[in-house]
């Protein structure tokens, strides 16, 4: 009976003693030791970044003529009719006087306003020509970013209503700005290459260059952290997943992606906080391993 005893008492310690080992082992766990579970990981890469100015404007035509009679008269002859294509010096009407009224640009004629053996007085709108082939779009440019523009200058348009983007070029940028409400702004005339799916009247969104980098390289901006200086940083994965913070100086960024110029290298692993608490747990020179942006230790 009392080697059974001891038996039992010797196989109870052992479970005893088994448990323990098992909960120290997911003590830390338990505790969130692993570090690794407040952050996502990304892969420092090479990439470019393109960073742009905007405008947007109203697809229009470049060349529109109104016909007006110069003085009082009577039609006698319309030679041609809506939707038809002109061209410059082509014969639109006829008079009874013996007038010949003629067109002064390439187009199509959109509107007519009278009719054969009307009488119509000095001033008065006989037809619009208006030319569909050679199309523009004018924009306003603050007077901050007047840099930006430059005649012959390629600039990329978006066409939502067609879901197109197509190139183009700028033709013109006025000399003299405009004041509205007490703010000052030029224009810039762009020319659009030729497209039959784009119409007149379409809105459209410009993109001009500002700043491009290729074969740089790049994180995504959530991954950078500033300390109380404003001064940029990130976490590196370290050895056993321990997070070491890294100073890095950055360049170009595209509100998504930044430019990094020192402090990391393709292929590191960064470390990216969760939340904003993990975020502020640590800082450069905090208790914690810190590199500066030369890559050495502090």
């Amino acid at each position: 009976m009392t080697v059974k005893k001891k038996r039992k008492k010797g196989l109870l310690i052992g479970i005893s003693i088994g448990v323990i080992v098992i909960f120290l082992l997911a003590f830390p766990r338990l505790l969130g030791g692993n570090r690794e579970s407040g952050y996502t990981e990304e892969t420092v890469k090479i990439g470019d970044i393109i960073t742009n100015y905007s405008f947007s404007g109203v697809v229009e035509s470049k060349n529109r003529e109104s016909i007006i009679s110069e003085k009082g008269v009577q039609i006698d002859e319309i030679e041609l009719a809506e939707g038809d294509l002109v061209k410059k010096d082509d014969v639109l009407f006829k008079t009874t006087q013996g007038d010949k009224l003629k067109a002064s640009i390439d187009g199509e004629i959109s509107k007519i306003y009278v009719d054969e053996n009307a009488q119509v007085m000095p001033g008065a709108a006989l037809a619009d020509i208006v030319d569909y082939e050679n199309l523009q779009i004018t924009v306003k440019v603050d007077e901050y970013d007047l840099s930006a523009i430059a005649v012959n200058k390629e600039v990329m348009v978006a066409i939502g209503a067609v879901n197109k983007e197509i190139k183009g070029k700028i033709s013109s940028v006025s000399k003299e700005a405009v004041h509205v409400n007490g703010v000052s702004f030029f224009t810039a005339a762009i020319d659009l290459e030729k497209d039959e799916a784009i119409k007149v009247g379409m809105s459209a969104e410009i993109k001009i260059i500002n700043q491009s980098v290729k074969g740089v390289t790049v994180v995504s901006m959530k991954a950078l952290q500033f300390d109380e200086n404003n001064q940029p940083y990130v976490f590196i994965k370290g050895e056993k997943s321990v997070p070491s913070a890294v100073y890095v100086q950055t360049g170009v960024n595209d509100g998504k992606t930044a430019e990094i110029k020192e402090g990391l290298k393709a292929g590191d692993i960064i470390m990216i906080p969760k939340t904003t608490k993990t975020n502020n747990r640590f800082r450069p020179g905090q208790g914690m391993a810190g590199r500066s942006a030369g890559g050495e230790n502090e």
